[in-house]
């Protein structure tokens, strides 16, 4: 039996169209294949919740796109609850597209979800259609007001800098339409160029902000985020005080969570797998793969320094060898 708190990670792998600069896995669905692959997460979150028997503080439903899924988020989160313990306060965080959300927030809050990544991106539709999104600005406007009328009181929105033909100027009009949306949490990323995607064979005629300026969009988005109240708590990440994302604090704290679905990584007991990026390999014979072991002072340097809270030095020297511990604490006391 698992006695620890874990976090629990589920991939829909369902898109209406793929973004011009997405490389996550996923696949445009018919109704008969979301059945198929509900019916297949529903074995594996049984065999996994009998494995492990241990509770479940955080649950993220990612994508792909989760709000496809409509009101089948309603068995989906009552399956996790039949077979695994979710603590009372657990975070229960579910992404959607604003171009499918109509629908789906009702379900998600019957669901118990009660924390939303909506993926905005832009305040420009002209912007919006260059990604190749397929919702407006006056769609993420509505979402997020529908679903503060529904009572989510937790709602994070992705912010995407470094695009195309951008500049400070139009930075300023990204983040003051974000700001305008009141959210609790921003998520930021920079455009990257990912093999296989659209953008990568357009690249050369991109008009892409080079390094430098994208530091300075970066550097000033970190200035203006802070001035409106939002705590840099993580490189990409911003929140109001106590909505902070308590599940990718797993992640870069090197916490364990289990993911289940094509492409969805696991780290549990010291040991990294992973499912495949094959959807259907997955619903007819799922298989896992070892990625190795986890959790080592080197990698948990590697995500500590992500966070501004930093890392315990005197744990990781400690483990490395003997020697440069003793060599730290003499520079502490030095210090001190």
């Amino acid at each position: 039996m698992h006695k620890d708190n874990i976090g629990l990670y589920i991939h829909i792998p369902f898109c209406e169209k793929k973004c011009a600069y997405c490389d996550f896995y996923s696949c445009i669905p018919s109704e008969d294949v979301i059945n198929e692959y509900l019916s297949a997460l529903e074995k594996q979150i049984k065999k996994w919740g009998g494995e492990l028997s241990c509770p479940i503080d955080t649950l993220y439903i990612g994508g792909g796109t989760p709000s496809l899924l409509g009101e089948k988020i309603i068995p989906l989160i009552e399956n996790v609850r039949d077979n695994f313990y979710l603590s009372e306060n657990a975070e229960i965080t579910a992404e959607l597209n604003p171009c499918s959300a109509k629908g789906f927030l009702r379900s998600a809050r019957i669901a118990g979800v009660n924390r939303l990544s909506i993926g905005v991106q832009s305040g420009s539709d002209k912007m919006l259609k260059v990604l190749g999104r397929n919702h407006t600005r006056e769609d993420a406007i509505n979402t997020v007001k529908q679903a503060r009328e529904l009572g989510f009181d937790n709602i994070s929105v992705d912010l995407m800098i470094g695009l195309v033909e951008s500049d400070i100027n139009s930075l300023k009009a990204d983040i003051d339409f974000i700001l305008c949306l009141n959210p609790d949490h921003i998520s930021s990323y920079i455009l990257k160029i990912e093999e296989k995607t659209a953008f990568a064979k357009m690249a050369d005629k991109l008009n892409l902000p080079d390094d430098d300026q994208i530091a300075e969009q970066y550097l000033y988005m970190c200035e203006r985020l802070k001035s409106a109240g939002f705590e840099h708590y993580e490189i990409s990440n911003f929140a109001k005080p106590k909505k902070q994302s308590r599940h990718n604090l797993k992640y870069w704290q090197c916490r364990e969570y289990l993911g289940l679905g094509p492409a969805a990584h696991s780290y549990i007991g010291g040991e990294r797998f992973y499912y495949p990026s094959n959807l259907k390999d997955f619903i007819n014979s799922p298989q896992l793969i070892s990625d190795g072991n986890g959790g080592d002072s080197k990698e948990r340097l590697m995500l500590g320094l992500r966070l501004s809270e930093g890392i315990d030095l005197t744990e990781i020297y400690s483990e490395i060898h003997p020697k440069y511990y003793l060599k730290y604490l003499l520079l502490v006391k030095r210090d001190i």
